[in-house]
């Protein structure tokens, strides 16, 4: 599996970007799509998961109620929805996918994920 990240950009503080992840290869019905940030300084943290063929979702505390995951496995692509934004939420923002099911907190952990994405840039003005 391939991923390619897009639709990362310049948007001000509470303002809304959509991120898309694309899928060469079949996303298998037991793969996890997930989306991580990495900002300078600081580690790679986990922002949202999705289970490919149930649509289980999984969420940072930081950003629920604002970002949501979503895929449309017809175009074996994933989403980010990200709404109200704010200057901490400024990283460059990776897609990954997990061979293996997950569930709860095994999702967040980066180093499970097989493949991963090139990375979006995200910058929030504020």
């Amino acid at each position: 599996v391939q991923l390619q990240a897009s639709g990362g950009g310049l948007v001000q503080a509470g303002g809304s970007l959509r991120l898309s992840c694309a899928a060469s290869g079949d996303m298998l019905s037991r793969h996890v799509l997930g989306w991580f940030r990495q900002a300078p300084g600081k580690e790679r943290e986990f922002v949202a998961a999705i289970i490919w063929s149930g649509g289980r979702t999984y969420y940072a505390d930081s950003v629920k109620g604002r970002f949501t995951i979503s895929r449309d496995i017809a175009k074996n692509t994933g989403y980010l929805q990200m709404n109200s934004l704010k200057p901490d939420d400024a990283a460059v923002y990776y897609c990954a996918a997990d061979r293996q099911h997950c569930s709860g907190s095994d999702c967040y952990d980066s180093l499970r994920y097989d493949y991963w994405g090139q990375g979006t840039q995200v910058t929030v003005s504020s």
